[in-house]
This record gives structure tokens, sequence and C-alpha cells, in this order.
């Protein structure tokens, strides 16, 4: 069938890039890979039978591209923020999901049932989704001016900040400083995820393959792709539950980690 000409023009332009779906997917696979390294591998690091050069290699590798997750993460929030429709709902999610992925966390990572240490990251998320709403209060302000808007966003910042260092949160109050910043150069996803990533990297040099996030951003075309809303609450809790029983399987699960 041919299309005549005015019939081409009608048809709706299709953006090229990858949706949505894809992007959290991919920031998805990147996690596993990191948590399989820090869960699994890092345990069998601890122990003489199981140490060599090639595993210890390995290991770093995997970490190096788990660091793409974050900031994936971090702009997927930011988007869920800017266009959800109950932002309530959405933080409810957050902490919902931050209680029930604690003690997987904690086993996982600290081979505990209860470690007050360390927090997992859906409370980091959490405190950087109250930070925005703290701007979004303060942006909608009309009868302040723009520098008296600005100088509150700090005070707003600085509690989000003290409360994840308070908690110890992952990624703790760097992260939630990579929320705001991110947030607030959204106007350009380059911009968005340089700084993001600049202020992980400021954190820990290790966290410099951050920046490859920046490429299935870049591509993302705004379109929300497959339904995936409830796929990284079920997953975060599910998979580290999982690698902490692989590793209890191989005999590591002992081995505490922190």
């Amino acid at each position: 069938m041919e299309y005549t000409e005015n019939a081409t023009k009608a048809m709706p332009s299709v953006r090229k890039g990858v949706t949505g779906s894809t992007v959290k997917m991919i920031a998805i696979i990147a996690m596993f890979i990191d948590h399989t390294a820090a869960i699994v591998l890092e345990r069998m690091l601890h122990l003489p039978e199981f140490m060599s050069v090639n595993l210890y290699w390995v290991y770093w590798v995997m970490r190096l591209i788990g660091r793409l997750g974050f900031p994936i993460f971090c702009f997927l929030l930011i988007e869920g923020f800017c266009y959800t429709r109950n932002v309530k709902k959405y933080a409810g999610r957050l902490f919902l999901f931050a209680l029930v992925s604690e003690v997987p966390f904690d086993l996982g990572f600290a081979g505990n049932v209860f470690y007050w240490q360390y927090q997992n990251v859906f409370f980091t998320l959490f405190i950087g989704l109250l930070v925005l709403i703290g701007f979004r209060f303060v942006e909608g302000q009309t009868a302040w001016n723009k520098i008296v808007k600005a100088v509150l966003h700090v005070p707003v910042l600085a509690a989000g900040m003290f409360v994840a260092d308070l908690l110890m949160t992952d990624y703790s109050g760097m992260g939630v400083l990579t929320i705001a910043v991110m947030y607030l150069f959204r106007r350009s996803r380059r911009l968005e995820m340089g700084a993001g990533c600049t202020v992980l990297t400021i954190m820990s040099l290790s966290e410099i393959t951050a920046f490859l996030a920046m490429i299935p951003v870049g591509i993302y075309n705004g379109k929300r792709g497959w339904n995936l809303k409830w796929v990284f609450y079920v997953f975060y809790p599910a998979h580290i539950l999982l690698l902490y029983i692989i590793a209890y399987a191989i005999g590591v699960g002992n081995v505490m980690l922190r």
C-alpha cells in the first residue's frame, strides 16, 4: 500500500531511541551484576580457598558495571516525581519497600537479620524524593523572589543529606545530593546525568563508570514502554535474598562483610 503525500504528513512521527522500561531494565541488570559481586564474590574473596587474582578482577569489573545502576534509578525517580499523578502514593511505595527490603538487605550485605549501620537504597531514594517535594514547595511560592527560593533550597537539601547520613543509607547524603543536583539540571538530560555522575565520582573514584549511564538515558525517547512499575520494587529485595541464599549454599554465607 502506498501513502499519498498528505497521508504521509498526517502520520505521527516516531521518536527513535529506547523506552523508559528499557532504561529501567538496563539499571536492574547493572544492579544485579553489582550485587552478585558484592554479596557472593566479595565473601568468596575473604576466604583463602576461593581467593585468586582472576576472581579479584572479575569482582572489580562487575562492581564497575554496577555503577551504572544508581544514577539511572535517580533519573527515573526524578521522571516519576515530575510526571506522577500522586506523589504521596509514590513516596508511600518507596517507604514501604524500604521497610520490606531491609531484612534481605541486612542479610545480603552484613550477614545479620538486623544491621543498623547500613540501610538499603530505597531509604536514599525516599529521602531524595522528600527533598524534591521540598524543592517543589519552595518553587511554588509565587510571593518569594528567585534569590529567596534559591537560598531556601539549601536547608531543604541539607536536611535530607543529614537524615541520610544519620540513617547510614546506601550512598548516604551524597546519594541525596546526586538526586537533588540532577533535579536542578533536569532541563537537559546531558547536564542532568553529567552533574549527578560528577557528584558520585567526587564521592568515590570507583564511581567513574557511572558516566556510562549517560548513554541509555541519552537515547531515552520519553515513552514509558512496558509497565514495569512494580518490577524494581519486588526485584530489589528478592534478588538480594536469592544471592544471599546462593552465598550460604556455597558455604560463604556466614562471612561478615561489615
